[in-house]
């Protein structure tokens, strides 16, 4: 089994998802006693946070890029940002090690073709869908994305950072998000991408019936895949 290194924290709250969704992979697949090797990095999101408005992607990655280098130095295998937004600096954190980054919104990609999904919603931070390193991986996979409208995307950005990142979850929140997956799909989406590693801990396929695409579940499962290829 290979080691998988992850660099968590952002928050920890989705990454606490991440370590379950790979063990429990890894003991589904193998059975018995078996859980998952990996090595986590966990980070201060309330650095990390203020980078953000402070529009210091710079810092940000080099903050990253050492947290990638520790993985390495402790025996990972591969790369694993815990995070959709801090995917913006993901080729420069890819960089500064020998290890393969496995890129979330790639497997989410390769995820909604398998389906035939052609065109999805993208719901995350305002980051990440208002800015074209994310859409822009999907596209040039073949899948249309569409996003909310501006008002709509700081409720859920505001959602995200005011509320789930502390563990708080709602049920006029949810609501809200509904409301705003509904308007999406009368605009052709055929899919919502979650796109955003905290927004499963709000919304889930039971809620709508429409196909959700949570990429904390599918960037995990990669992991496993890595990790017993």
């Amino acid at each position: 089994m290979k080691t998988v290194g992850l660099i968590g924290g952002m928050s920890w709250e989705s990454t606490a998802s991440y370590y379950r969704i790979i063990n429990q992979g890894i003991k589904a697949r193998l059975g018995g006693l078996h859980s998952a090797k990996i090595v986590l990095n966990s980070v201060d999101f309330a650095e990390v946070e203020a980078m953000q408005q402070a529009d210091d992607w710079q810092l940000s990655a080099e903050l990253l890029k050492s947290s990638a280098r520790s993985l390495e130095a402790a025996g990972a295998q591969c790369i694993m940002i815990c995070t959709n937004t801090m995917h913006k600096v993901a080729d420069e954190v890819a960089a500064t090690v020998s290890l393969p980054l496995i890129h979330v919104a790639d497997t989410t990609a390769r995820v909604l073709t398998a389906k035939g999904v052609t065109k999805v919603a993208l719901l995350g931070t305002r980051f990440t869908m208002s800015e074209p390193f994310y859409k822009t991986r999907l596209e040039q996979r073949g899948v249309d994305v569409v996003v909310p409208t501006d008002d709509e995307q700081t409720v859920i950005h505001d959602i995200i950072y005011q509320q789930l990142c502390l563990g708080d979850i709602r049920e006029d929140s949810k609501q809200q998000y509904l409301d705003i997956i509904n308007l999406l799909q009368h605009q052709g989406a055929q899919g919502v991408v979650l796109g955003c590693t905290e927004i499963g801990l709000l919304i889930s396929q039971q809620d709508t019936d429409i196909p959700l695409f949570d990429t904390a579940e599918i960037h995990a499962n990669a992991a496993v895949e890595f990790a017993l290829s």
